[in-house]
């Protein structure tokens, strides 16, 4: 819930002097679409995926999708997915012309459930793709092993996660193919656009072909491809939010450190062992069927939150046809979430503030 009327927004884009002048430099240079900007961004974000290659495209949505494609991955096959996200991450599957199928979650971090997922492989599957969902990364330690012994691709949607990891490994690095998104409510955003990370010389010339309509040299189409480029002008402005990233990763978490220890009685944010949570969202669970009154509560102190997500994916409309197993902990989640604000422009008095309210508007002081 939000709106101009909140003092306290549930997430506020950071949009300072350096993007604006950054914007500015590139469109007085005349090199607007996939030029020099692309390719440093390219390059400086490999730094934060340990090395990989980089290929910037105009969406996160749409790093998902070419992800897919490249991997040969369409019809006829079958991608494991959580049900508990946002709808690209299925929409890309339907996108490369598979068919998502959808595994349980843990309630401790909202990410696939290792077991859930191992139900979920059929003769079809073709590959995973496990959500590092509100910047927590997945049990990849588990999902790694199970995916090379039954011989899955592993696309890793971190489109919420720029900087976490597990047991020091970024994510983003583990699978075939990281795909990131840079949507202005991220933790760095590039106005729009997204970045797909392999450490596979040739799925990365593929995934630079699918984006430019097929093509490495102008009018030498090689394959059929797509217009998925991102502009010079998105990749200067991530940049410049890249070089403040760690700046702002170390605040948020900073910022979930005083939610914790300010929120009583309700299930705090849960870390698991060895992983570094961002902290795309602080989430916690409301139960008892009084999440929206809570949030109707906080809204009417001027203090926004959001429910991530309300519906689970199985039940969205174009997804109704397929038949999805009881997936108890992705119902329990849909009825209980709510992220309260962690952004970092946040100051200490506004989290103290967040925590008493959402103590009391719990019923619980």
């Amino acid at each position: 819930m939000s709106g101009s009327h909140l003092s306290i927004p549930a997430a506020r884009p950071v949009i300072g002097e350096a993007e604006i002048e950054a914007a500015v430099r590139v469109l007085r240079s005349g090199h607007v679409i996939q030029g020099p900007e692309v390719a440093a961004f390219e390059e400086e974000f490999s730094e934060l995926v340990a090395e990989r290659t980089c290929v910037a495209v105009n969406s996160g949505t749409s790093a998902l999708h070419l992800s897919l494609m490249a991997l040969g991955i369409g019809r006829g096959d079958e991608v494991v997915v959580p049900s508990f996200s946002f709808a690209a991450t299925a929409n890309a599957v339907r996108l490369a012309g598979a068919e998502p199928v959808f595994a349980d979650i843990t309630p401790d971090t909202y990410c696939l459930d290792p077991d859930a997922v191992a139900a979920a492989i059929g003769p079809r599957t073709a590959a995973l793709m496990p959500v590092h969902l509100y910047g927590h990364p997945a049990p990849m330690d588990r999902l790694m092993p199970l995916a090379a012994r039954q011989g899955l691709a592993v696309i890793e949607d971190a489109c919420q996660a720029h900087g976490a990891a597990l047991h020091g490994r970024p994510v983003g690095s583990f699978g075939q193919a990281g795909c990131f998104s840079f949507y202005p409510t991220k933790n760095m955003h590039a106005l729009e656009g997204g970045m797909i990370t392999t450490d596979d010389p040739q799925l990365a010339r593929t995934l630079r072909l699918l984006r430019n309509q097929g093509m490495e040299q102008r009018y030498e189409n090689e394959i059929v491809g797509a217009n998925m480029r991102m502009t010079d002008v998105a990749a200067a402005v991530g940049r410049e939010q890249l070089r403040q990233l760690p700046a702002w990763t170390e605040q948020r978490r900073a910022n979930a450190k005083v939610l914790d220890s300010g929120i009583e009685g309700l299930p705090v944010p849960q870390v698991a062992d060895g992983a570094r949570h961002v902290y795309h969202q602080y989430t916690v669970a409301v139960p008892d069927g009084r999440r929206d009154a809570v949030q109707r509560e906080l809204a009417g102190q001027g203090i926004g939150s959001a429910v991530y997500y309300p519906t689970p994916i199985h039940r969205l409309r174009p997804y109704q046809d397929l038949s999805a197993p009881p997936l108890p902990e992705t119902e329990r989640a849909c009825a209980e979430v709510l992220s309260l604000p962690v952004h970092p422009t946040l100051g200490q008095g506004e989290l103290e503030r967040i925590a008493r309210a959402v103590t009391v508007a719990g019923g619980l002081r």
